[in-house]
């Protein structure tokens, strides 16, 4: 009886650690104001040979800047400046894997992302396409990437978005906007230097920010919360708390949002975000609405699921003279809101975090209309 004991318990056991996922985190991590600097010391020992080039990807609001003179460029490497007015598409994603192998005979020694989440997920895409055949549209999902991604390098110049640690790239594709969610999305290194964030204009820092905001809120009220989430999420959630809601230094706000973005990241590796972020998506599909904000239009219809968190959120926009646009739904037809409610109402991780797994119970696509028309 013992032996058949101790053969169930043994069962049980395996049986239970089967449901745990092994996560990936970013390997190495440089922090502190002038960090970039390092950047040169850092790719130095992961260049192949002087053929095998670095392709840094960068943000095309620091072209001809100061910092463009610090991008550490050497042999054939090559800098290519990126728009973030519009979401990162698959297309786009495409389209660079294919000039970069049409530019060189080599395959490039890594990639390096420096901007915002836009240009950080699609740093993150190409280096996995380098590494993988077919159309980046083909991987959007949770684990479809079979093969290794390039080296690749993070360096964000705004706070908020957690996209310089998650193991996410965020694309719009031809027919979702979905994440190429895969343990080799995630950076191999990340510089954080919150000098580079000392150029960010107000209402960006106020929507990006509120990104984390709502990741915490999101996480902390999931149903998918456990442990691990929560110690990150809330330590974002007070920093956020602490950086639009107190009369900080500036410095002081920029490295706290830094950090704030770092952990509200990691609080979603083992947990989800909730429905602001699903909503939003079908708004970024339909309207190219931009995620931070759409985000923020969204969040302040959700009363009902996250009351705390949308007063402290209208505290927060009310301290920072920030207006929403309204009426951005207003004039859709019925076929483009039948197809952001179906982006939106697809997401359904996001769903059964938000309201548990009998979801479609307690919310439904005629439910989505009526918050998408106040929108």
């Amino acid at each position: 009886m013992k032996t058949d004991n101790k053969l169930e318990n043994k069962d049980t056991i395996l049986k239970t650690k089967r449901h745990y996922k092994n996560f990936p985190m970013v390997p190495r991590v440089v922090y502190g104001r002038g960090s970039f600097d390092q950047l040169a010391d850092i790719l130095l020992p992961k260049r192949k040979n002087s053929d095998a080039p670095f392709i840094f990807l960068v943000d095309d609001f620091f072209e001809n800047s100061d910092l463009q003179t610090r991008i550490p460029w050497l042999f054939n490497d090559q800098i290519i400046f990126i728009s973030a007015d519009e979401e990162p598409k698959t297309t786009q994603v495409d389209e660079l894997v294919k000039k970069i192998k049409a530019d060189f005979d080599e395959v490039p020694s890594g990639i390096v992302g420096i901007g915002g989440g836009t240009l950080l997920d699609l740093a993150k895409a190409v280096a996995i396409m380098l590494g993988n055949k077919g159309s980046s549209e083909n991987y959007q999902g949770w684990d479809l990437v079979n093969k290794p991604a390039l080296y690749h390098v993070g360096v964000p110049t705004i706070s908020g978005t957690g996209a310089e640690v998650s193991r996410t790239a965020v694309l719009l594709g031809p027919e979702k906007k979905l994440g190429i969610n895969s343990d080799f999305t995630t950076y191999d290194q990340v510089v954080l230097d919150p000098d580079l964030t000392g150029t960010v204009l107000t209402e960006q820092w106020f929507y990006t920010g509120m990104d984390c905001f709502i990741h915490c809120v999101e996480s902390l009220n999931g149903t998918y919360l456990n442990a691990f989430s929560q110690s990150y999420g809330e330590k974002a959630y007070e920093l956020c708390k602490e950086v639009f809601l107190e009369d900080l230094p500036k410095e002081e706000a920029e490295e706290k949002l830094m950090m704030a973005s770092w952990h509200g990241g990691m609080s979603i590796a083992y947990s989800q975000v909730g429905i602001a972020h699903a909503m939003s998506y079908g708004l970024s599909y339909v309207l190219g609405t931009k995620h931070g904000i759409g985000n923020c239009i969204v969040f302040t219809h959700l009363e009902e699921y996250y009351p705390e968190g949308v007063a402290l959120f209208n505290k927060m926009r009310q301290k920072h003279s920030i207006t929403l646009p309204k009426n951005i739904c207003a004039n859709l037809g019925e076929e483009e809101m039948d197809t952001m409610i179906t982006v939106a109402y697809s997401m359904e991780a996001l769903w059964e975090n938000a309201l548990g797994k009998n979801w479609k119970e307690c919310i439904s696509k005629e439910d989505l209309k009526n918050i998408y028309r106040k929108i």
